[in-house]
């Protein structure tokens, strides 16, 4: 096995590392998330408040991804890469204090911990693609390649943290929280130790004689910018109800367990995930037929609008009662409701790994974590304001406030993609 893996081109052999580093950190980041959920609402806390205990988590993710691109030009994605293993090690050791000593500050600062570490990892692992996509192959394979890697990489990523959910319950149920910790811990210890030995070093450094400023963080390219913008509204619309709304609503207005409530989470996390890797195969055709100085553009706007429709249709659902079957196929609007939830998921994941891989593309050659970690910067921006609005407009107005609220946000990512430069051949260097 190991002599087929050094057979492997450099280039294919570090991808497998960055994403096999990438995949054990999203599984610790998935079951970790569930732990912390089972155990707070063991000890009697509410949805509502169970979820503001990532809010530090959110948060912090936005200044790691604007700093973090910096500090990955100047000293190299491997090192950002592996100080998000080590942060999250120190994130898992927090926990592993006697529980009488988990109080809610503790592990607040333990989310917000993790949650540099992960977007540290994010950023690193999504700005090396655009470094390890092979140099000789024609522009127009390149790209398709790039494509296929970054959707990969990052459906991949969001199917294993669904299936972290399921593990870090089972786990949960069977070792116990400490001991759950524990095994994550030496998981990822492990996962470290190859990182070090083994990943390239610099990978993705500037190779400018001048190292970029701090100032430097804050994109100059219109092109990043502008899908920053609609990127921060996308992920806002996703989190406005889905976050805290929706299992609050399933709790208390349909009265669903717990668990009944994270298999949905988790399989819908784990389906999003899977159409994220057959995104290229989606919009391929579509942008076959829309070859063209905007194409790009065109493509945007298209399933941008599209997923617009979705959160309308299901904020006119009678949410509140189980009443007016007949008019609605003879479905309870609760079964509608999923079923929108599901499409959503389909259409919601198609134009994430679109926008992943548009990133990708535009972010300059050299320093090109700077650029990504801009736009995930403003990626967690959203999911920030997502998750403040969701809980605020479902406890003052109810879940159809929250919906008409990413359809609105939906709409406004469509606006802002009419800004993008159109052609994919448009060069991605910038000042």
């Amino acid at each position: 096995m190991r002599a087929r893996l050094q057979e492997l081109p450099h280039e294919v052999r570090q991808y497998l590392l960055v994403t096999g580093n990438y995949w054990a950190f999203t599984l610790t980041d998935g079951a970790l998330r569930m732990l912390v959920v089972l155990h707070f609402h063991s000890l009697g806390y509410s949805a509502l408040e169970v979820a503001m205990l990532f809010l530090f988590y959110e948060a912090f993710g936005v200044v790691t991804n604007l700093v973090g691109g910096w500090l990955g030009a100047r000293l190299g994605l491997n090192h950002t890469m592996n100080a998000g293993l080590a942060l999250q090690l120190v994130a898992l050791g927090m926990l592993l204090v006697p529980e009488v000593s988990l109080t809610v500050m503790w592990v607040m600062m333990a989310q917000a911990l993790s949650g540099i570490a992960k977007d540290l990892n994010k950023m690193s692992a999504k700005s090396a693609i655009k470094v390890l996509v092979p140099k000789d192959e024609a522009i127009e394979q390149r790209q398709g390649s790039l494509y296929r890697w970054v959707a990969l990489l990052t459906g991949s990523k969001n199917a294993l943290k669904g299936l972290g959910f399921f593990l870090g319950g089972a786990a949960l149920s069977v070792v116990g929280f400490q001991g759950t910790v524990l095994a994550m811990w030496v998981m990822l210890a492990g996962v470290l130790v190859l990182s070090l030995r083994h990943l390239t070093a610099a990978l993705g450094q500037s190779t400018g004689k001048r190292k970029p400023a701090f100032r430097e963080m804050f994109s100059t390219s219109r092109a990043v910018n502008v899908l920053s913008a609609a990127r921060l509204c996308l992920f806002a619309a996703r989190d406005v109800w889905f976050v805290v709304a929706l299992p609050v609503y399933l709790a208390e207005v349909h009265g669903w367990h717990f668990w009944t409530v994270g298999v949905l989470m988790a399989a819908w996390v784990i389906g999003y995930g899977g159409v994220q890797t057959q995104a290229p195969g989606i919009t391929g055709p579509l942008s076959r037929r829309l070859v063209g100085d905007n194409s790009i553009r065109h493509i945007t706007v298209m399933l941008a609008a599209g997923l617009a429709l979705l959160p309308a249709l299901m904020a006119c659902l009678p949410l509140e009662s189980g009443e007016i079957t007949s008019r609605l196929g003879g479905l309870q609007p609760l079964d509608w409701l999923i079923v929108g939830l599901m499409a959503f998921g389909v259409v919601f994941a198609i134009n994430s790994s679109w926008h992943s891989y548009l990133i990708v593309h535009f972010a300059r050659n050299d320093g090109v974590s700077m650029d990504v970690g801009f736009y995930y910067m403003a990626n967690a921006m959203g999911r920030l304001l997502g998750t403040l609005l969701s809980g605020w407009l479902y406890q003052a107005y109810g879940l159809e406030a929250c919906l008409w609220w990413s359809a609105g946000l939906v709409l406004a990512s469509t606006l802002l993609a009419l800004g993008l430069p159109g052609d994919t051949q448009e060069s991605t260097e910038h000042p």
